[in-house]
């Protein structure tokens, strides 16, 4: 008899999770960071960050429990009860967000590898494909573990970044906002930035599995919120001490690192970088194994998942040698917010709170 699921794979496991699929298209190089919200100043900035933190969690919840209502397991199963037959939106939404995301990471991995050590540019990107490969070829169990462990060593370097940044540039940041810079656009910003992130809560629905009930999903969806953007909120005001040059970095986290003048944590910073690249590549790509998998008669094995993955990874590094790091956030992160926001969070928020008031959840009390 299998024990029953811990109080952490319960509330804190999904949080964490949909921490991976965030951060590394959220704000792990910061660039995301400084493309939507330091246009809106630091006050407005940070306002912003904490209304996406707000519908991250809203929408989150309010997901959970529409996919343990209907027993939805994948995203294809969850957007068949949502949508009936317009399900094959979300399904042209999320290939587009999968292809974007891998291309950004790998362009970003590019970066990193040639800042750092002054690597070929194929070399970054060639490192995160093998890894997203070993990753999701092993299946569940091995990207749960990935999501538990990882986030431990990424918490704890932001712990140490954001003391280093505060000890030596505070001021600097308490000063940006003494500038009283009008926080306008913030609003847009924060909803654009919470709209292609958000597709994290139905790209995570297998770790869901550990719910024991409706209580569990809105308490878990209600924690994935901060739990996703703490990091990047820390983040942001670090940025803050060279607010506005840092805008036009193309990696604004080894812009800080630089200053900070610590060559030994800015190779730890950047490989936690590198990390949370891993993880929210592994997140996108074993949502689509799982996904397909569902959709078959027996699961599918690890040479599937691998060629699953190569194929979609040597998709997206064209895509990411040919456009480039800004560019790619400059010009597609916008277009999928609205794409995700249409066919994923206002179904969900109108749709599927209805679904969950009209029908009774069997599965357990709320």
């Amino acid at each position: 008899m299998s024990a029953a699921p811990s109080l952490f794979q319960r509330l804190i496991l999904p949080g964490l999770a949909f921490k991976a699929v965030v951060i590394g298209g959220g704000y792990a190089t910061g660039r995301e960071l400084a493309e939507f919200f330091l246009p809106s100043g630091p006050l407005g900035g940070l306002t912003g960050l904490i209304l996406a933190t707000l519908v991250w969690s809203l929408v989150c919840a309010v997901t959970f429990a529409f996919a343990r209502a209907s027993q939805a397991g994948n995203y294809l199963t969850f957007f068949k009860a949502l949508l009936g037959p317009f399900w094959p939106l979300f399904e042209f939404a999320y290939l587009c967000f999968l292809f974007l995301i891998l291309a950004v990471f790998g362009a970003a991995s590019g970066e990193i590898g040639a800042a750092l050590f002054g690597l070929p540019g194929w070399a970054g990107p060639a490192a995160l494909a093998a890894s997203v490969l070993v990753f999701t070829a092993f299946g569940q169990e091995t990207v749960e573990g990935l999501f538990k462990y990882a986030s431990l060593f990424l918490y704890l370097v932001y712990l140490v970044f954001v003391v280093l940044c505060f000890t030596r540039f505070g001021g600097s940041v308490l000063a940006s906002f003494d500038e009283r810079i009008a926080p306008t656009g913030w609003v847009s910003a924060g909803l654009a930035y919470a709209g292609y992130n958000v597709v994290g809560a139905v790209v995570i629905l297998p770790v869901l599995r550990h719910l024991t009930s409706q209580r569990d999903a809105v308490i878990a969806g209600a924690l994935a919120g901060p739990l996703a953007a703490l990091p990047a909120i820390v983040f942001f005001l670090c940025m803050l001490a060279f607010y506005p040059a840092i805008g036009d970095a193309a990696l604004p986290s080894n812009y800080i690192l630089e200053r900070l003048g610590s060559p030994l944590f800015q190779m730890a910073f950047q490989f936690m970088v590198f990390v949370a690249l891993v993880e929210t590549s592994v997140s996108a790509v074993h949502a689509v194994n799982e996904r397909i998998s569902a959709s078959r008669p027996h699961p599918i094995g690890m040479r599937t998942r691998l060629v699953i993955a190569g194929a979609l990874l040597l998709a997206a590094m064209v895509i990411a040698d040919r456009f480039g790091l800004i560019a790619l956030i400059a010009n597609g992160y916008r277009a999928l917010s609205l794409m995700i926001i249409a066919v994923f969070v206002i179904p969900v928020l109108t749709i599927g709170v209805w679904k969950l008031v009209r029908v009774r959840v069997k599965a357990g009390p709320a």
